[in-house]
């Protein structure tokens, strides 16, 4: 493939398509590529070799010449001409310079561009894959540390972000872990879609040599072939489900933020993030912004909107190779992986090094009324009432309290004697000592021992099994980069076999 002839096509691309198109993607193929288009080349090679499509003489000057263009370490000593139109062809030329056409021009024998970039997106959209998977589960080991390191912290929960009833920080961590581990779980899943080998397909109709496409699967770490040839150039669709997956994961992260964001002002005074995270104001001293909380969450925005660009792209296109799939809509899976790394790095060093002010949080519970719903469940064990009669009493008792400015501490039997005598027509059972256990927010946390409560054994429990649970997924995370790893030393002795020409 020469600058003046490139297949049929008698002119050199135009200079809007080379600064456009072709060296956009010459300088990413370069940066995340390189090796793998070279590794493409080494398997299918190998291939050709053993299934005597070509000779061993011939596949071994190959592979020779390949491990010496892999040594360049993404700087070639060759010229790399846009004009040639890819990096693909830059590579196979410089081969064809230096084994001649008749070695050199059997590389591309039962292959196509199209095929080889297929699989050069999986595979390089797999590494990134599994390095996200791995920063993901780092997260939740931090949100685990952070609620195994607070069990008696007591504070309120908030439903429509008014105070509801007193729970522990460390159960809102478990109820966030538990998210999350359905978020990893969609996440996870989404490696059985790409790690599919698209190799042999050609540019989609496959080819008459007779190939072995389970050898270049297992020589490049991949599952196993797609198994129709049009499906092999055709299919982007595990880029929406990782993106889909990615986004799911993003907006309930997006909610955590946002929380861990109200908990830190001065209002509410939960929290504090580190200096190291925040940011300052250039004319308010006072200022201390939860700058990452902030980023982070508007990065669960961008995820939404990458995952509809891709959507647009591959919607309404022939379902087999074109640029629309293989080029334009792949321009924003890379843009939503890199935002999503971004998130969980930021998010991360924000919960590794946040202060929590628990005596804030328990002030805050024990005036503002999060303890009155145990109240109401004393006035049915002790009176005898329906929980709905208990509810009206106690509703028209925090209105009594509040308009007369007085917290939920100050209760006393006093008060709940006279609306029970105005609601009931009759006075209470309970004493000013059950009255203040009903109202103690750490008694009322510690109380709720039902499976998923906030009791410190049953917060402990499911931090156990939410652990575990990350265990599992690490194992299962390692195997599968032992796969890949031991797919590429595999590659490389089998190349450096046959190139030294045994």
């Amino acid at each position: 493939m020469d600058e003046k002839h490139r297949g049929k096509i008698s002119k050199k691309p135009s200079p809007e398509v080379v600064k456009y198109l072709i060296n956009p993607a010459i300088k990413q193929d370069l940066e995340r590529s390189y090796q793998t288009i070279l590794d493409i080349n080494k398997a299918h090679v190998i291939m050709l070799v053993e299934e005597g499509i070509i000779t061993r003489e011939v596949g071994s000057k190959i592979l020779a010449c390949t491990q010496e263009i892999a040594k360049m370490q993404e700087n070639p000593a060759f010229e790399i001409n846009p004009n040639v139109e890819d990096l693909y062809f830059n590579l196979e030329r410089y081969l064809i310079e230096q084994t001649g056409p008749e070695i050199g021009g059997q590389q591309h024998t039962a292959r196509s561009r199209n095929d080889l970039f297929a699989t050069e997106q999986r595979m390089d959209i797999r590494g990134y894959f599994l390095k996200l998977c791995e920063s993901f589960n780092g997260l939740r080991q931090s949100i685990l540390e952070l609620g195994q390191s607070c069990p008696d912290a007591v504070m309120s929960g908030y439903t429509h972000l008014q105070p509801s009833e007193p729970i522990t920080f460390a159960h809102y961590c478990a109820g966030m872990l538990e998210a999350l581990e359905r978020s990893y779980w969609r996440i996870e899943r989404c490696w059985d879609a790409l790690n599919l080998c698209p190799l042999g397909g050609g540019s989609m109709g496959s080819t008459t040599f007779m190939i072995n496409r389970n050898r270049t699967s297992e020589l490049l770490g991949f599952n196993k072939p797609l198994q129709n040839s049009i499906d092999c150039t055709a299919s982007r669709d595990y880029c929406l489900e990782i993106i889909a997956a990615l986004s799911i994961a993003a907006c309930t992260l997006s909610r955590f933020c946002f929380d861990l964001y109200v908990w830190s002002t001065p209002e509410y005074g939960y929290l504090e993030v580190d200096d190291s995270v925040a940011g300052c104001s250039s004319i308010m001293p006072q200022k201390k912004n939860a700058l990452t909380l902030e980023c982070c969450k508007a990065k669960a925005a961008h995820l939404e909107g990458f995952f509809v660009s891709v959507f647009s792209s591959l919607k309404n296109i022939p379902f087999t190779h074109c640029r629309d799939s293989s080029t334009e809509a792949m321009r924003f899976v890379w843009t939503a992986l890199n935002e999503f790394e971004a998130l969980i790095a930021l998010l991360d060093v924000t919960v590794k090094t946040l202060t929590l002010k628990k005596d804030r949080m328990l002030q805050a519970a024990v005036g503002n009324y999060c303890t009155v719903t145990e109240l109401a469940n004393y006035f049915v064990r002790h009176d005898g009432i329906s929980f709905r009669s208990a509810h009206n009493v106690v509703a028209r008792l925090v209105g009594y309290m509040q308009h007369h400015g007085k917290l939920a501490n100050e209760i006393t039997r006093e008060e709940v004697d006279l609306i029970c005598l105005e609601v009931l027509g009759k006075s209470t059972t309970l004493t000013d000592e059950l009255i203040k256990q009903a109202l103690d927010p750490e008694l009322n946390a510690q109380s709720k021992r039902t499976i998923g409560g906030s009791n410190k054994e049953e917060v402990l429990r499911q931090l156990t099994e939410l652990k575990n649970q990350l265990g599992k997924d690490e194992r299962i995370l390692a195997g599968r980069v032992e796969q890949i790893n031991n797919a590429k030393a595999l590659l490389e002795e089998t190349t450096n076999f046959m190139a030294q020409g045994q």
